[in-house]
């Protein structure tokens, strides 16, 4: 391949990181896959060359790490064309089961994390690449972040805010600069934040009932594996995404996903609709 893609990827010990560091291995691109634990990956940089995969040690929430890893990259290929966004994890919990601590442990990573990585992203796009060529920066969010679900209320929070942050960044850029953002809003694909990553609170003892819809999430959540979807298979979409020209501001992935985000849509287009004459006459009086 006479010039490869170099992906910068967050989250790469499992699920959509590993995937697409994996996929974007097979195609003959440069991967830059940070990690926490960089043994995981030994396997992996045993079947290609350091030219091919760089494996960095990153904790999104030391601006030293994600700064240093930028920097890495910068010195060892001399550009990033994808940034993927992707550190995080889940917690499974009623609001009010859920510890502060804990939820704001997952904010650091989830929402911290990726504003991190998304500013050092967009540095380098416009300052370390050549002029104008820019960069694809995704960041990774989820269905949640538009359609919060009963059990996921602080994943659901960290999502949104991840999703208000990406669109008005998005937004700032100045389109001299060639960078395109998109905001990826998968629903429930096999991946270990969903199988063994999630953080589960025992259940708050007021919403213990089976027939709560937050007892009926937890069921799902907990065979999540029969019923989900495969995210080596979304990866290739995301690979294609990449590809993409002008690319969309979200990209909306997954059967569930689809179903509930109309759903959403449909429901604060009626509550528009319904209410739209309460806006009529608040003008301040001359």
């Amino acid at each position: 391949m006479s010039n490869p893609q170099v992906w910068f990827v967050t989250g790469s010990s499992s699920g959509f990181g590993r995937s697409i560091v994996e996929f974007v291995l097979s195609k003959g691109h440069i991967a830059v896959a940070t990690l926490r634990k960089p043994e995981v990956l030994n396997e992996l940089k045993s079947k290609y060359p350091s030219s091919q995969l760089l494996v960095l040690k990153v904790d999104v929430t030391k601006p030293e790490d994600v700064a240093g890893a930028f920097s890495k990259t910068k010195e060892v290929f001399g550009r990033i064309d994808v940034v993927f966004n992707n550190a995080g994890h889940g917690i499974l919990g009623e609001i009010e089961s859920t510890p502060s601590e804990v939820a704001r442990s997952m904010f650091e990573i989830n929402f911290w994390g990726a504003e991190r990585v998304s500013r050092e992203a967009i540095k380098f796009f416009r300052e370390v690449n050549k002029p104008g060529v820019g960069g694809r920066l995704f960041n990774i969010s989820s269905i949640t972040g538009l359609s919060a679900s009963p059990g996921l209320g602080h994943y659901s929070a960290s999502k949104h805010a991840l999703e208000g942050l990406t669109q008005s960044l998005a937004s700032e850029l100045d389109p001299a600069w060639n960078i395109k953002i998109t905001l990826i809003e998968p629903s429930g694909f096999v991946t270990k934040g969903l199988t063994e990553n999630l953080v589960k609170v025992p259940a708050h003892p007021a919403y213990t009932k089976p027939d709560l819809v937050v007892s009926h999430i937890r069921n799902l959540v907990n065979n999540a594996t029969k019923t989900s979807e495969d995210a080596d298979k979304a990866v290739r979409r995301f690979f294609d995404l990449a590809q993409l020209p002008d690319p969309p501001l979200r990209l909306v992935i997954g059967t569930d996903a689809i179903t509930f985000s109309r759903k959403q849509l449909q429901k604060v287009a009626a509550d528009i609709d319904k209410y739209e004459a309460w806006s009529e006459g608040l003008q301040v009086d001359k």
